[in-house]
């Protein structure tokens, strides 16, 4: 009981280090943004949980592999047949495998989001803007995907770039069939919020 409590406990801290990421993905699924950045106040964190989730593991092999010799007195024997699959190596592997799916899923969080093929629009360049906004909340580019998802569906928007380590989303659009504070309400109601906004200068 207290090797699966703290199994369980492993398990926990691998789906917390990557909730930050999960949450996006599932607001995407069930068709709305609202709740995409809820669990964003984790990501300090997830050193830790990562750390606290590998050390559980490894504990809990090392325990499996390097199993404590039963005394001299004990002449019992354990017969295989009557293990609980729950005490199983087959059963730790496949926790393992979960956990780590969990660690390292903001490393693929992003294939979950469908390719967007945008069509070419004919724009004047007098109308053509590209405005960056300061974005913040925003953990591991599977939220970044969130925020270029959102914003591709808007009439008018051209390109989106969005990255979670600069923190921001360079938008071109036409500005005669979409402004920039519609833009600006389209990634607030992801979750994430916009910081603040400005005419993009190449090279900056």
């Amino acid at each position: 009981m207290k090797g699966s409590s703290i199994l369980g406990g492993g398990l926990i801290a691998a789906l917390l280090s990557s909730l930050c990421c999960i949450t996006p993905v599932l607001a995407l699924i069930a068709g709305t943004t609202s709740f995409a950045a809820s669990f964003s106040w984790l990501e300090p964190a997830r050193p830790y949980l990562a750390g606290v989730t590998i050390a559980v593991l490894g504990f809990a092999w090392y325990q499996k592999l390097f199993p404590k010799k039963e005394s001299p007195e004990c002449t019992c024997e354990t017969d295989p047949k009557t293990t609980s699959f729950w005490k199983t190596k087959s059963f730790l592997g496949i926790i393992t495998f979960f956990a780590l799916a969990m660690l390292s899923f903001p490393h693929y969080a992003h294939v979950f989001y469908p390719h967007q093929e945008r069509q070419a629009i004919l724009v004047d360049k007098e109308n053509l803007k590209t405005v960056e906004f300061e974005i913040s909340g925003m953990t591991c580019q599977g939220c970044a995907e969130h925020v270029m998802h959102e914003v591709n569906k808007l009439p008018g928007v051209i390109k989106t770039t969005a990255s979670y380590e600069k923190a921001n989303a360079i938008v071109e659009f036409d500005d005669t069939k979409i402004s920039e504070t519609e833009i600006n309400d389209a990634i607030n109601k992801t979750g994430y919020k916009v910081e603040s906004s400005s005419v993009f200068l190449q090279g900056k």
